[in-house]
């Protein structure tokens, strides 16, 4: 048994996951070894690519958990209940041991560490949004009682993010909890009155966080978007000129591993969330093209597998999980680029960051996990199946059948 269900993981997930994340680990050092001493001030030129290697190994580990444990044992409230008031008290313990970066009280600050709920609160709502609603597909069409509950707790928890004000990670959370909704199995009629209700929030949500929403910070990245990055490149258009300059200067097969320009003190993010810049520089077309495919099948895979996945919960999460996978890589790649206003989001398995890694890491041992109980039902139905098919057929016991 222990055999079968060893062949029931998908190792091609797995490979794809190892070779993207090491892949990651290189790139994240090739684009920081100058900008940690020249610009971060740190004592080597590895600072951060030793950070990164402790990161993985830490995921490695979780990713082995996650991928072992069962992922149905969510859909009991032992677990559920702990985790969504655990994710409660990690958003509101910011406003009181948070620790300020980019402008944002998103991280606990741990010695030299830091830690971002933010990221392990997206696979909570994705959990408890999955578990709610598969719970409920007996009742999925009734509004009050079916749809309406789960919403406000998205709705409260896309708010504590936003007051941080972290408006990037919010809007990712509402995108992941919508396609879960979407997903869900209630009919159109209930789908449109969402809209409408979401609609109507929106309003008073830009009127409280019109300061914000509307700063000047923030109207600079739409301007820049609108407009053009290099007519604003010595002051909020310089990280995205630099960003592209990277990007058409990689043109196929890029200028080398290690031999960029851009990060040698211009493009300083650029181990963090402009890490597909660099990449494009120094490794050209092929580079990106390597990433995007890689990230493509993590996410069409885990699509494949919530398809195939009979189980309501473990469909539910399974989708989820590749969206959260599939629209942060869209928005880092679609800022970087200048497809959509630049957002402060890393990219998925490449880009430095240990909060973002081990949550993924997470993910994706629930998502071969899933992949691996869709499979060994499979082949144990199969199986059962074809032993069935050939017992002869028995004689009927007079006995037993006049009796009963």
């Amino acid at each position: 048994m222990f055999k079968k269900i060893l062949k029931s993981y998908d190792y091609s997930l797995i490979i794809v996951m190892i070779v993207l994340s090491i892949f990651g680990l290189i790139m994240v050092y090739s684009a920081s070894m100058v900008s940690a001493v020249q610009y971060y001030e740190h004592d080597s030129s590895d600072f951060y690519y030793k950070k990164q290697l402790y990161h993985l190994i830490v995921a490695g580990f979780v990713f082995i958990i996650a991928a072992l444990f069962p992922y149905k044992a969510f859909l009991s409230n032992r677990l559920l209940v702990p985790m969504v008031f655990m994710s409660l008290i990690g958003l509101f313990g910011l406003f009181v041991l948070g620790h300020v970066a980019g402008n944002a009280q998103s991280w606990y600050q741990i010695g030299s560490s830091s830690l971002q709920p933010a990221e392990f609160v997206k696979l909570g709502v994705i959990i408890y949004l999955s578990a709610v609603y598969a719970k409920k597909q007996s009742y999925i069409n009734e509004f009050n009682k079916g749809v309406a509950p789960p919403i406000v707790y998205l709705l409260f928890v896309c708010g504590l993010v936003a007051i941080q004000p972290d408006f990037g990670t919010a809007a990712i959370i509402f995108l992941i909890g919508s396609t879960v909704i979407i997903c869900s199995g209630m009919n159109l009629r209930n789908l449109l009155r969402l809209a409408v209700i979401g609609a109507a929030t929106l309003v008073p949500f830009l009127l409280i966080f019109s300061k914000e929403i509307f700063s000047a910070k923030k109207l600079d990245r739409i301007f820049v978007f609108l407009d053009s990055p290099f007519a604003h490149e010595t002051a909020s258009g310089y990280q995205m000129s630099n960003s592209l300059i990277a990007i058409g200067g990689g043109g196929l097969k890029g200028v080398g591993l290690g031999q960029g320009i851009q990060k040698l003190g211009y493009l300083t993010d650029g181990h963090t969330d402009f890490i597909m810049a660099v990449i494009a520089e120094e490794l050209g077309i092929y580079g990106v093209v390597f990433v995007i495919g890689c990230l493509s099948y993590i996410v069409l895979r885990g699509i494949y597998i919530g398809l195939r996945c009979k189980d309501s919960f473990g469909s539910l999460l399974a989708i989820g999980i590749s969206s959260m996978i599939g629209i942060q890589s869209f928005i880092n790649i679609g800022g970087v680029s200048g497809v959509i206003p630049l957002t402060g989001v890393p990219l998925p398995f490449v880009s430095y960051g240990g909060s973002s890694l081990v949550i993924l890491a997470i993910s994706m041992g629930m998502l071969v996990n899933i992949s691996m109980f869709v499979k060994y039902e499979k082949v144990y139905k199969n199986s059962a199946e074809k032993v069935a098919s050939e017992i002869p057929e028995q004689p009927k016991n007079r006995f037993l059948q006049n009796r009963y």
